[in-house]
């Protein structure tokens, strides 16, 4: 059963003038420091693999010659004050930033070769087609799709999970099916399915969380029958940071008949995703979230999946030949691509794709899971606070992500009093995932995300930013 409480109250105030009267007013350690180790740039090749290469660091993982201090020179907004104090950017599960090679794509696209794809045969829009489609490879080598037409590009995740709904649901759903999916689940993997369910006379259903706070795989796994048809579910939860064994999942969704829909918008960006090994049959991704530009996301479906589905869009580009009485469709993926794309942003993707394939995913995930272990025990450690989801262990993994609350006070006002205080980005809210939150008893909660730029130096300001806040707010009392 999903529990509905009372919601927490809070209020959210505004403090344009606090600093007169905050009783910590030392913000010397907040200045931005003149590092002694020198960053080395990285060299991005668009040959690059996404697998891991020589190590780029030695010693100590979370010292000054860390993933994070060498990447980070890569980044110029991570390079900035903010309310005059060095920010912080640890919201890197909302949005991550971008590296100086998509920036410079983007610009090198509208600077060189802005043109339309498939349509012309003149230079440039022979480059840009050339370009697009090399980013369309370059996200089926990303996630070792078999081939690059089993990539869709759309507006973002949110749309490839309605592709899949409005496609694939409404032509094979009917009444008494089931679709299983978590309470876990962000909105754009619920809503979807709800308005499908409603239309065709499906049945959603949810599985509960276990004590430990992650999603019951043993509840789903006795969950799942003939009459299951689809699974619907995150590789990592955006706000339990908890990592789930899909290719257990989508083995026990398969014995049954079911298809299965990853949502990979928080594992892609930061571990090695192998669709083949999955054999997941829909998979989804974010560009913003994964070092790229925002407007364009992904899906992968196996090819005879996919050639199966009906058209989402109609109009431009997603025809073979248009009569006035009927019109016959193109082959996937331009069957599910109408209109003009996302050029550039599917071409800074494709930079962005470079650029962490270079790095290596594997030396990314490790860093980020001793970074993020890091965040868990710093901040586990301060009074009053909780933490969501499991605690990490030798055989516990969670993402690199903090969702917590501190007792008798409102994650908004901790996030606006960080922000406007100590120049500490972090999200405060529901994070698009307002069931969750209602099972936990809560509304909100405030959430501090790491990415592989992030360092030991920004998880130790924001806990020291977070007690001053705390600090700050129980003096009131």
């Amino acid at each position: 059963m999903i529990t509905t409480t009372t919601p927490m109250e809070g209020a959210i105030l505004k403090l344009p003038c606090l600093r007169s009267v905050s009783r910590n007013t030392n913000f010397t350690n907040r200045s931005s420091n003149s590092f002694p180790w020198s960053y080395r740039r990285l060299h991005i090749s668009a040959s690059a693999s996404a697998s891991a290469s020589a190590p780029l660091v030695e010693g100590p993982k979370l010292g000054p010659g860390s993933l994070g201090h060498i990447t980070r020179s890569d980044f110029p907004i991570l390079h900035q004050e903010i309310n005059g104090l060095k920010l912080v950017y640890l919201d890197n599960a909302a949005t991550s930033q971008k590296p100086r090679a998509v920036i410079e794509a983007l610009q090198n696209y509208y600077e060189a070769y802005n043109s339309n794809v498939h349509r012309g045969i003149h230079y440039l829009s022979a480059k840009a087609t050339d370009e697009y489609e090399s980013a369309r490879q370059k996200v089926a080598n990303f996630i070792q799709a078999a081939e690059a037409r089993e990539i869709i590009f759309t507006r973002n995740a949110t749309e490839a999970i309605n592709l899949v709904a409005y496609s694939w649901g409404l032509s094979n759903l009917k009444p008494g099916d089931e679709i299983i999916t978590t309470i876990a689940e962000h909105h754009s993997a619920i809503v979807p399915w709800q308005i499908v369910a409603q239309k065709t006379g499906a049945v959603l259903r949810f599985v509960n969380l276990t004590e430990d706070e992650v999603p019951d795989v043993g509840q789903l796994r006795d969950s799942l029958s003939s009459s299951t048809k689809l699974l619907v579910m995150h590789h990592v939860s955006n706000m339990l940071a908890s990592v789930l064994p899909m290719d257990e999942v989508i083995s026990w969704a398969h014995d049954v008949g079911a298809k299965v829909l990853v949502d990979a918008c928080q594992s892609v960006p930061h571990m090695v995703v192998d669709v083949k090994n999955l054999d997941t049959d829909f998979l989804v991704g974010s560009s913003h979230k994964m070092c790229g530009p925002t407007g364009v996301g992904f899906l992968y479906g196996k090819s005879e999946i996919l050639s199966g589905m009906p058209p989402f869009l109609g109009g431009g580009e997603m025809i073979a030949d248009v009569y006035l009485d009927h019109s016959t469709y193109a082959e996937p993926p331009s069957r599910f691509e109408a209109g003009t794309p996302a050029i550039g942003e599917a071409i800074g993707l494709g930079a962005a794709i470079d650029y962490l394939s270079e790095i290596g995913m594997q030396q990314i995930h490790d860093y980020e899971m001793e970074l993020g272990n890091y965040l868990y025990d710093r901040l586990s450690s301060v009074s009053d606070v909780r933490i969501y989801g499991p605690a990490p262990s030798r055989t516990v993994k969670r993402a690199a992500l903090c969702s917590f609350n501190v007792k008798d006070i409102h994650p908004t006002d901790i996030a606006t009093f960080l922000d406007q205080q100590h120049g500490v980005a972090i999200r405060s809210g529901h994070h698009c995932a307002q069931p969750l939150h209602r099972h936990l008893g809560i509304n909100a909660s405030a959430r501090a995300s790491l990415h592989f730029y992030n360092t030991k130096d920004d998880v130790d300001k924001f806990i020291d930013a977070l007690k001053d806040t705390i600090n700050f707010f129980t003096s009131f009392k």
